[in-house]
């Protein structure tokens, strides 16, 4: 009998040189996730460069301008599995300037390793990624302090680093977290737990990634389900989609937003099969018992718990292009299937925003939105702010509304 295994989503993060290339590719090679032919072009590629021993970064540093470099410029997923679970990593970068490619590979992780050379203790970055933890509200955090054979193991060191980055933590609302102390170029503490710490009582960092518990099933959640397409059969109309969180049943009321409408469901298909219900992230395709005035971007939910209906939108936000954000500028709001124009009113006491700062803003949109709050749904309450003059992404949006009255 086979036994069905779920799926954990990380990313790594860290300063420069804190070792997070190698740190990944310990935990591949160590839970024998590497191929061969993998390991044998890492073995050539370090030799070249003068090294005795294969250079385990050179399982994740996958650009060419990052092997010849030495560093991480791109988020590099990878994928691997052990007996207990499956998982996607994201090994980003440590650069300040590559803040944005960190945000990208944490956006819809559920834990974020984030490294701490023993040496330098907690630096600016270590605090940058702390913050961005905190803003896309990752439901796990591990602090791994690396490089523990540089300060002789000892513990009195890990001790002080993670203090100095609860304190922190605790400012930024980050809440728990989990430390461990780890050497990744020796092994120490990564797939198997090390003889060299025994003052250290916690489990080794595969170990927990193997058993930290994953991100509540999305069907739990309300229904939020975005209209992609309409398909029109007839006099029938179909409303196309993937239904983002929570779960639709034929003869369920459901509300369209943001025009208020009701109705009822009348039919689902799945494949272009009919069924009788469906659960996230399904796609599928609705009818519903009225003629009603649904298009692409709207939002169909059903239930109590409806998303709030606004123009006017506060967000967390991580700013992606070289070009500047300003107040006053005017942008496209892209949240979901929907795409409505907006202003910007403000950046808080910032006079702008440039490639990789993180801010709150303010927005007026054109038309009304259906937003949830970020940290109650990752999905609906995410967006991003586009250039309309040329269609380039400007900011990633974290929203933070409350709930209607």
């Amino acid at each position: 009998m086979s036994t069905t295994i779920d799926t954990l989503r990380f990313a790594t993060a860290g300063s420069v040189d804190d070792g997070k290339s190698t740190l990944v590719g310990r935990l591949l090679h160590d839970s024998k996730s590497v191929l061969t032919d993998q390991l044998e072009a890492v073995e050539h590629a370090s030799l070249s460069r003068g090294k005795d021993t294969p250079d385990l970064a050179l399982l994740t540093d996958g650009l060419r301008a990052e092997r010849e470099q030495g560093i991480t410029i791109d988020v590099a997923y990878r994928y691997f599995a052990t007996p207990r679970r499956r998982f996607i990593l994201a090994d980003t970068p440590g650069h300040v300037q590559y803040t944005r490619n960190m945000v990208t590979g944490a956006s819809t992780a559920e834990l974020t390793v984030v490294l701490v050379d023993a040496r330098n203790g907690v630096v600016e970055q270590t605090r940058r990624h702390a913050a961005i933890a905190a803003l896309l509200r990752v439901p796990h955090v591990v602090l791994a302090v690396n490089k523990m054979d540089l300060v002789g193991y000892a513990e009195e060191e890990f001790d002080r680093i993670v203090a100095d980055f609860a304190g922190h933590a605790a400012g930024l609302g980050l809440g728990s977290f989990t430390a461990i102390p780890v050497s990744a170029l020796a092994g120490d503490n990564v797939v198997e737990r090390s003889a060299a710490m025994d003052w250290y009582a916690g489990p080794a960092l595969l170990e927990f990634l193997e058993g930290v518990p994953v991100a509540a099933d999305p069907a739990d959640a309300p229904a939020r389900f975005p209209v992609q397409y309409v398909i029109r059969h007839g006099d029938v109309r179909h409303y196309a989609g993937q239904l983002v969180s929570g779960a639709l049943r034929v003869g369920d009321r459901v509300t369209v937003h943001p025009s208020g409408a009701t109705s009822e469901i009348a039919g689902i298909d799945a494949l272009g099969e009919p069924v009788s219900a469906a659960h996230a992230p399904r796609s599928i395709a609705l009818r519903l018992a009225d003629q009603r005035d649904v298009s692409r971007g709207d939002m169909i939910t059903a239930g109590a718990a409806a998303p709030v209906l606004t123009q006017d939108v506060t967000a967390d936000v991580c700013h992606l292009a070289d070009r500047p954000l300003r107040p006053g500028d005017r942008v496209l709001l892209k949240h979901t299937t929907r795409t409505v124009r907006a202003i910007v009113r403000s950046l808080g006491e910032t006079a702008e925003l440039t490639a990789n700062d993180l801010g709150r803003i303010t927005l007026r949109t054109a038309e009304p939105v259906a937003l949830d709050d970020y940290a109650v749904s990752r999905r609906t309450g995410a967006f991003i702010l586009i250039d309309p003059a040329d269609g380039a992404t400007l900011t990633a949006g974290m929203a933070r509304v409350s709930a209607p009255v």
